[in-house]
């Protein structure tokens, strides 16, 4: 068991000829090699006298023994025919080693023999299936670590030395060193390590090929580590250490010892004696370690393999031999007086930092095997890592550099064992060596921050200790305390920036790209569900169900990171006070309602933050509660395997002992209570614990209290304790343990408070060890995104504010990238994770640097701008953010768009930066009479990106110079043209525009925050004062703010109530023509065209919103008239169909009607109305009354040619055949909306035909003409129209008679502006007869016909009278008579116009006749030729057509007055 396991891949020599093993020339081969090599011992042994003479004894001739053997070795090898694997290879190799051992030979010859035996190894001749190969490895390595010779000079026995390195690293190489033993392998690596330990007083060249030779050994040792196999049924206790084993087998295995000596034979060269010992000089280098040799006791925790496994193949056992030792080399250096040495390194470096270096080469290659060898891990576990913790202040930074290689190496091989060691090391080791505060010199904090930043780019290392510690109650938060000593240590404090604030800086940002490389896995970015604690459970001891399942684990570790720092909270309010504090938690369910002792204990103990004083108070307390928490908080302990002063410590660095007796004794009661039970080995009861533990109180207050003169000695404090021990004494060796631990360390009575970093002591040590056992498992993190989210909440604002110092500091450009690359790393972790607020924070640190910002005028801005590489790296960054991340930006928003200001200042950004994407035909603005209605602003303002924009001042300047050729230095000015060059680049590659434009990607609440930051930059203009300054600013801000509103139609709603608002507010305080009360105009315009298609709902909204241009200023109105009209066109032929409501149309009717007397905007304002009554295609119930009222409007203007006023007219004429065919579409549906649209028509076509009746009046003789043509229409064309007798009689009141009085009025007064009144006269008194004659059969039958028929006859009577300039018209002479004949013909076909009796008194036919004869006396006989008088009305008596009633005389004489 534990042995190395054979490997398949060594070639087997066989005995066919075809291997090179057996064939003859491959042997004439090794025979030749060795034949010479014996053959060059021989004679360089013939070189001694002693070997060159020949002793004679009688007649024989002896030889030395060492001489005979090589002379026998070469007259036998050529006789040799086996297979080469079938021959001992004592035989050949015996000879050599023989020469070897012997203290007779020199230097020389002991190195030439060594030389040979190398050359054999090498050959590769001797494997694992060689004969009798175990004993010949052996014999080589018993051979050569027993090796002795005869020193003659110094460089020969450095010789020797590098040949005893050479062929024991040979033999370690073999094929054939799977056959070694455990023991011989130790013993291989302690010669070696004692020749590393001679080097230290030879040559350079000695000391670097021993310590070469010494990892090489280890590497390849350990380097077998997966091949061995299990050892733990191999491990046994109670035997014999390797040390006592060497002792049986023979000395020569025991390196450490004084075996190995070169000096027991003299040499007799000059006549002196020599005499040199092979591992002298114990004062210097690696000799003081002497009795820590391989195999050597190693104290009371030691578990030593029995003799039978160091026999064995090796494997295991002699492994864990090697690198216990190797640990124990680590406190070396506290056994050691200072001294003069020869080595040229310290000796408190040299030996910890060779013993490391071999550590780490062990690890590096057996690293990931380790976890199936329980003996060795449990090495590193305990005596390697208590040794790490142990180089404090005072290690030199080689040996921290190799302390922090070896736990970056566990971290990666065995981090799933060493959750506790590891939170030590970062705890005790890395915070403190990293911070100036503790004393660490600049070069340990350096190391210590490099070791650091290289644990952060392991791309798991921050989310496992999250996961692992900070998550756990009872571990520190190291991934809190890393962030913070990472962000402090980046931020330089009053001194210029090194490398130690970048390489922080470093570590910082490889965290940060750590998250970023797992966005997208396992989690969606959202906040994960709030954690609720509704009711207490024992969560101090509660385990996950499942570590290796992310959602198991993941839930469960966000639950104790919540209830840890509701502890914290906890630990405020009880430092405050205890009794609200036990309430806070029991409110928050963190303690029981109902108060337990263990409860308590447990929060008193493993709660951090908690003030010691009190918790020392608390656990004093006489009230029975406090003394059972007391207890409960003693069991919280394991002291087992823990010395009594040791234990000591461990209780009192966790609470302050309190000052009263009583309490005292209670809590010592307690703790020596709970040590006996745990370390009754010595102590006969706790009684005896107790009082040895007042007597270590009372001790440790004597030897370190300064006001004590006197102190204690060893007798007295053994004298002090006699007879405590259950009546009998205790061990003096034990008591006096005890007393030098106390002298040499004091017991604290007052512990450390708050959050410092206190020192690994062997009480907390032990108590980690204790604690490990018990500890959740380690939890492995994938590339999952779990808990990126918590964990980036707590870095992002240490983060940011570092980036943002050191950005602040730097002054190279390679520096200004690693920011730069950290503020989008934060920020696309901040979009991911929606957190705003870290997003809102990194575009206010990066605006800050752009510079743009700072007050200076335009040309030094720029050209600063463009030599500063930062302040273009930090613009280009912010924009990059502002398009990606758009999404999760709030009031970054308003930082942002002060630099868009401040770039459109200074002439950098194009008028039309905020273009609309979907309007790209409207960045060419359209010429109106020669105005620009888009590009109204400053001209300074309207340039391109890609042409540099012509300065008035420096730049102008130079222009000027260039093409005056004025022979000036140009060095100076091509170096601004080249900042400004840079200037438009870095612009050009920000897509400022982008922002706007694309801004419908936005979420809505980012989309509300960039309108509002747009409203707000803008400023609120006061009536009547607005200076040019603040007018641009304000007027780019409405560009934009329309720009975002149009291309966020689909989320109108959200923006549409402030975007109205700024609009109204400019719209009502601006008195004067101005660019900004112009876009507000025309955006609003343009805002209502692209809408309106799009969002029924909200068209009533966007239409009202239009009535802003009707309330604008005069002069404002008049100068944008002309533009105004046509946007309305514009918005009116696109969106004709999408109104629908009276108040719609009513505001787009108001404003076509007022520009009917504008001269520039008549055309446009006539051309939208009559693309909406053309035909009737777009004229509604809604709309008809107003744009038939606007009509008129157009009518009634002067404003241009008579030409519109006429076509004006025609569409109000052509109008009624709407009228028509909605009446028909009301008789065909039926029910109440349909008689709702038959009166209302009726009411529409009264309006129509009174308008018309207003434009007959016009002083324009074919407009004037026209009306009346169209009015006749509109009279007689409506037989589709149902329209009831009284509106009929409404239309002769309020139209017919009232335009008849009308002309006839201005006929008379002598009107000079009106030309041809007879023409109009005439077609005017055309239209009465011809409605008249039309209504006839309808209105005949009215009671009111009487009345209605005499004011037809009174109007032709005065238009037959009428004298127009003077003299009557022959027209109308001729007309009225030729009119009124027709009339009465028709009714008297009709039966109207009847004679009836003369007793009716006044009626229909009487005053007729009394009209008619006063016009044309002569009609009655041409009408009626047959009758007289009296038969024609004795005549209508009979027939009765109209009743002789008095109503009817009533009205026809009423009628007469007409």
């Amino acid at each position: 068991m534990g042995r190395i396991k054979l490997q398949s891949g060594i070639k087997v020599i066989e005995e066919e000829p075809e291997e090179c093993g057996t064939s003859e020339s491959y042997r004439a081969t090794i025979v030749c090699m060795i034949n010479a090599e014996a053959g060059t011992v021989l004679a360089v042994m013939r070189r001694n006298v002693r070997w060159g003479v020949h002793y004679m004894s009688g007649d024989d001739q002896l030889e030395d023994s060492l001489i005979q053997s090589l002379k026998t070795l070469r007259k036998q090898i050529f006789s040799w025919q086996n297979p080469w694997h079938t021959i001992n290879p004592a035989l050949y190799l015996q000879p050599f080693l023989d020469v070897i051992r012997s203290d007779e030979t020199g230097a020389p010859i002991t190195g030439v023999a060594l030389l040979s035996v190398y050359k054999i190894l090498t050959l590769d001749v001797i494997d694992e299936n060689t004969v009798n190969v175990e004993d010949a490895m052996q014999s080589v390595v018993d051979a050569v670590t027993g090796c002795r010779f005869e020193v003659t000079d110094p460089a020969s026995e450095e010789v020797v030395l590098m040949r005893i390195l050479q062929v024991l690293l040979a033999c370690m190489k073999s094929k054939a060193s799977v056959m070694l033993s455990n023991q011989h392998v130790c013993t291989v690596v302690n010669t070696c390590f004692r020749i590393v330990h001679q080097a230290g007083s030879k040559s350079e060249l000695l000391q670097r090929i021993s310590r070469h030779t010494m990892h090489e050994l280890i590497r390849f040792i350990f380097s077998h580590l997966p091949d061995v196999e299990n050892t733990n049924q191999a491990l046994v206790d109670g035997v014999a250490t390797v040390k006592q084993e060497s002792g049986e087998l023979g000395n020569d295995y025991a390196l450490g010892s004084t075996q190995m000596e070169n000096g027991n034979c003299n040499s007799e060269l000059g006549g002196q004696a020599s005499s040199v010992r092979f591992g002298s000089d114990a004062s210097t280098g690696l000799a003081a370690i002497e009795e820590n040799a391989i195999g050597a006791g190693r104290g009371k925790d030691a578990l030593p393999f029995d003799l039978h496994l160091m026999t064995l193949p090796y494997g295991m056992p002699c492994m864990v031999e090697i690198f216990h030792f190797l640990c124990s080399l680590l406190n070396v250096a506290e056994h050691i007086g200072k001294g003069p040495r020869s080595n040229t390194i310290a000796f408190y470096e040299d030996v910890p930092l060779f013993a490391l270096g071999l550590i780490n080469s062990a690890i590096e290659l057996g690293g990931p095997s380790i976890h199936c060898q329980p003996r060795l891990l449990s090495l590193i576990q305990d005596e390697l890592f208590s040794n790490l913790m142990q180089f404090d202040l005072s290690t030199s930074p080689l040996i921290l550099s190799m302390v922090c290689s070896i736990a970056l190496n566990l971290y990666h091989h065995l981090r799933t064992e060493l959750k506790l060691q590891l939170e030590a090391f970062f705890s005790f080791v890395i915070l403190r060596l990293a911070q100036s505060r503790y004393g660490a010199s600049y070069q340990q904090q350096e190391v210590a921050m490099e070791a650091l930043v290289d644990f952060c780019r392991q791309k798991t290392f921050m989310v496992e200790m999250y996961a692992n510690l900070d998550c756990d109650m009872t571990c520190n938060n190291v991934f809190e305390d890393l962030i913070n000593l990472l962000s402090k240590s980046a931020i330089p404090m009053d001194c210029p920036l090194s490398s130690m604030h970048v390489l922080a800086l470093d570590g910082l940002i490889a965290v940060i790209q750590g998250i970023v490389g797992r966005i997208g896995n396992g989690s969606d970015g959202s906040e994960p569900a709030p954690v609720n604690i509704d009711e207490y459970t024992s969560f101090w001891t509660a385990k996950c169900d499942s570590y290796s399942d992310p959602n198991q684990w993941v839930p469960f570790i966000r639950r104790r990171k919540h209830i840890k720092r509701r502890l914290m909270v906890g630990a405020d309010h009880f430092n405050r006070d205890p009794k609200k504090g036990l309430e806070f938690l029991q409110g928050t369910h963190l303690l029981p309602e109902k108060l337990n002792p263990q409860s308590v204990a447990c929060f008193l103990r493993y709660t951090s933050g908690l003030d010691k004083n009190l918790i020392g108070d608390f656990l004093g307390s006489h009230d029975e509660f406090s003394i059972q928490v007391l207890h409960e908080f003693a069991q919280t302990f394991d002291f087992e395997d823990m010395s009594l002063d040791n234990a000591l410590r461990l209780l009192l660095e966790t609470f302050r002992l309190p000052g009263e007796s009583q309490k005292i004794q209670r809590v010592l009661e307690a703790f020596s209570e709970r040590y006996y039970e745990q370390s009754s080995q010595v102590l006969a009861n706790k009684d005896a614990a107790l009082l040895l533990s007042y007597s270590l109180i009372l001790l440790n207050t004597d030897r370190h209290n300064a006001q004590v003169k006197k102190k204690m000695t060893e007798e007295d404090f053994i004298r002090n304790n006699r007879r405590i021990n259950g009546g009998n004494d205790l061990p003096r060796e034990f008591l006096s343990e005890l007393y030098h631990s106390i002298c040499k360390n004091e017991i604290r009575t007052t512990p450390e408070q708050g959050f410092g970093i206190p020192e690994m002591t062997p009480s907390r040590w032990i108590d980690l060890m204790h604690k490990s056992k018990r500890t959740a498992p380690f939890i492995l993190s994938d590339s999952r995104a779990d808990l990126d989210r918590d964990m980036f909440a707590i870095m992002s604002g240490p983060t940011v504010d570092a980036i943002s110092v050191v950005f602040d500091h730097a002054e190279l450009e390679d520096i200004y990238q690693t920011c730069i690359d950290g503020y989008l790393a934060v920020a696309k972790i901040s979009a991911c994770h929606h957190l705003v607020d870290v997003l809102d924070a990194v575009v206010v640190s990066l605006c800050k640097f752009t510079t743009l910002l700072n007050p200076s005028s335009v040309e030094e801005s720029v050209l600063a701008f463009g030599d500063d590489a930062r302040a273009m790296m930090a613009t280009v960054t912010v924009f990059t953010i502002a398009n990606r991340y758009g999404d999760y930006i709030r009031t970054g928003w308003r930082n942002i768009l002060d630099c868009v200001l401040r770039l459109y200042k200074l002439g950098l950004l194009p008028a039309r930066v905020a273009s609309d994407a979907a309007e790209e035909s409207e960045l060419s603005a359209d010429p109106v009479h020669g105005k620009t209605i888009s590009n109204s602003l400053p001209s300074v303002h309207m340039q391109s990106m890609e042409t540099p924009r012509r300065y008035t001042g420096l730049m102008g300047r130079f222009s000027q110079f260039l093409a005056l050729d004025i022979e000036e230095p140009r060095s100076q000015p091509t170096e601004q043209l080249a900042a400004h060059q840079r200037t438009l680049q870095t612009i050009q590659e920000c897509h400022v525009g982008s922002i706007f434009t694309e801004s419908k990607f936005l979420q809505a609440e980012s989309l509300w925050e960039l309108a509002q930051a747009l409203i707000l930059a803008a400023g609120h203009p006061q009536k009547g004062n607005s200076l040019p300054e603040d007018e641009d600013t304000a007027v780019i801000c409405l560009e934009l703010l329309i720009t975002i509103t149009l291309n966020n139609r689909d989320r109108i709603l959200l923006l549409w109530q402030g975007v109205y608002e700024h609009i109204a507010n400019i719209v009502q305080s601006t008195v004067m023509p101005c660019s900004l009360v112009e876009k507000a105009v025309f955006g609003l315009l343009r805002i209502c065209q692209r809408l309106l298609p799009y969002k029924e709902n909200l068209a009533e909204e966007l239409l009202r919103s239009l009535q802003l241009v009707l309330k604008l200023d005069a002069r404002v109105a008049d100068a944008y008239c002309e533009q105004i009209t046509q946007e309305v066109g514009r918005l009116v032929k696109a969106n004709a169909a999408h109104i629908r409501s009276l108040m719609g149309w009513r505001t787009i009717t108001s404003l076509l009607s007022i520009t009917a007397r504008h001269p520039d905007a008549a055309e446009a304002g006539f051309d939208a109305l009559f693309f909406i009554m053309c035909d009737g295609s777009h004229l509604l119930p809604a709309n008809y009354v107003l744009c038939v009222d606007a009509a008129r409007q157009f009518a009634e203007s002067r404003v241009g040619q008579a030409e519109r006023s006429v076509c004006a007219v025609d569409l109000m004429g052509d109008s009624v055949s709407c009228l028509a065919r909605w009446s028909q579409d009301a008789k065909e549906a039926m029910g109440e909306e349909s008689a709702k649209l038959s009166e209302d028509i009726g009411e529409m076509w009264l309006r129509l035909v009174q308008g018309l009746r207003k434009v007959c009046l016009d002083q324009r003789e074919e407009v004037r003409n026209r009306s009346l043509l169209s009015l006749q229409k509109c009279l007689t064309g409506v037989d589709g129209i149902k329209l009831p007798h009284d509106l009929w009689l409404q239309c002769f009141d309020l139209v017919i008679f009232t335009m008849l009085d009308d002309l006839h009025e201005i006929a008379q007064g002598h009107q000079y502006n009106y030309r041809n009144m007879e023409g109009t006269l005439v077609i005017a008194v055309k239209l009465l007869s011809k409605v008249f004659l039309q209504l006839l059969p309808e209105i005949a039958q009215l009671t009111t016909f009487c009345k209605l028929w005499v004011g037809v006859l009174s109007r032709m009577e005065k238009y037959l009278k009428v004298k127009v300039k003077g003299k009557k018209n022959e027209i109308l002479q001729e007309t009225v008579p030729e009119l009124l004949k027709n009339t009465l013909l028709v009714m008297k076909s009709w039966g109207v116009l009847v004679q009836r009796s003369a007793s009716g008194g006044d009626s229909l036919w009487e005053l007729t006749w009394v009209h008619v004869n006063s016009i044309a006396p002569s009609l009655q006989a041409e009408v009626f030729p047959d009758q007289g008088q009296e038969q024609s009305l004795h005549k209508l008596d009979e027939t009765g057509y109209v009743p002789s009633n008095e109503p009817v005389h009533a009205e026809c004489a009423a009628g007469t007055g007409g």
